[in-house]
């Protein structure tokens, strides 16, 4: 793994500037992605633009840049994007500062500007060395995601492709599923789900895979299946439904004959259940039957100390007599029959015994 830290000058940097919306932002004689396409969309607010200007005019250090390079000579910036935008827009006149646009600077002036050396580290090395490289720097400013991250590693067609359908703020995956998900577009949080789904959680290995595939069909027809499945077993929308992870119950059960009707009214029912604590966690269990989901409430230190009393310390199970401190509390009724986790229906069970017995 390469790292090697290089002085830039800002009139190198500037050096064939392109702000396109649609093509991204390009510098450095456009060998430098400042944005690459379709990425992310923040923008400084023009209090920190300003303060970036007024750090190179004071000629301070601003904080070092990251560059990644890549095999065919160009490069991409993983960290300064917005310092490199703020600079290089203020240079083409997009803004002033005080009244004062770049134009409206003395020549001595502007060529202190145009002088003044970044410092920025280049990386270059094996997609898992630079991964693992970025992942352990601190990197200064708007701090960036793991998929962010990975983005700046698995650069390629596939990965310029993907971000069309799941990277901009109004994008095909923020129109179909946005109220599935969790996180944002542009952080690339729906990036980062829509492969996680795909793979089993093998974000990495999915994106290595597949970096030089010319596009991203396989990952945006999975995607819509996903959804199109999710609108079809559950179509009563609900807000628990944002952030479940459909996609392995998609890939577990979309052969499976499920009853929407049955599954809605189960549904429904657990919903007004106040011992299941955690709500988003139905739309799993109706499918796996696993109660640890749905985090049953738990009995109150009261319930479990009368339940104690009540029973003089003896375990049900064993017929022997324990410390409180080696017994726990356990629904008499079970709640999947019905059983309701209030003080009638609370025993106190000898702990080794009630592991024995849930095991079976």
């Amino acid at each position: 793994m390469k790292v090697k830290l290089q002085n830039i000058k800002v009139k190198d940097l500037f050096d064939g500037y392109v702000n396109n919306n649609e093509e991204g932002v390009l510098g450095y004689k456009g060998l430098l992605n400042i944005r690459p396409k379709y990425q992310r969309e923040f923008v400084y607010k023009d209090k920190k633009r300003d303060l970036v200007i007024d750090t190179v005019r004071k000629d301070f250090p601003l904080n070092v840049m990251y560059w990644v390079e890549n095999d065919d000579g160009s490069f991409e910036v993983l960290d300064g994007q917005q310092r490199s935008i703020s600079i290089c827009e203020y240079i083409e006149g997009s803004f002033s500062i005080d009244y004062q646009y770049f134009h409206n600077l003395e020549k001595e002036e502007q060529d202190q500007i145009l002088d003044y050396e970044l410092m920025v580290y280049f990386c270059e090395g094996t997609d898992k060395e630079k991964l693992d490289w970025f992942e352990t720097i601190n990197i200064a400013g708007e701090k960036l995601t793991d998929q962010e991250l990975r983005n700046a590693v698995y650069t390629g067609p596939w990965l310029e492709h993907a971000k069309k359908y799941f990277s901009k703020s109004n994008c095909p995956a923020h129109q179909i599923a946005s109220k599935y998900l969790k996180g944002s577009a542009i952080r690339q949080e729906f990036l980062e789900t829509a492969i996680s789904w795909i793979s089993g959680g093998k974000v990495k290995d999915y994106m290595s895979k597949h970096q030089h595939d010319p596009n991203a069909n396989e990952l945006w027809l999975y995607f819509e299946s996903v959804i199109k499945w999710v609108e079809l077993i559950f179509p009563n929308y609900r807000k628990e439904m944002k952030g479940v992870d459909f996609g392995a119950l998609y890939e577990k059960y979309k052969d499976s004959p499920l009853d929407q009707d049955a599954l809605e009214s189960e549904i429904l029912a657990l919903m007004q259940d106040d011992d299941v604590t955690k709500k988003s966690g139905i739309y799993t269990y109706v499918l796996t039957r696993e109660e640890k989901h749905l985090n049953i409430r738990a009995f109150t230190a009261k319930q479990r100390r009368e339940a104690y009393e009540r029973q003089g310390g003896v375990c049900p199970i064993t017929h022997q007599k324990y410390p409180i401190e080696e017994m726990e509390a356990d629904h008499i009724i079970p709640w999947s029959k019905g059983g309701k986790t209030n003080a009638d229906n609370c025993q106190m069970v000898y702990k080794r015994a009630n592991r024995e017995k849930s095991d079976k």
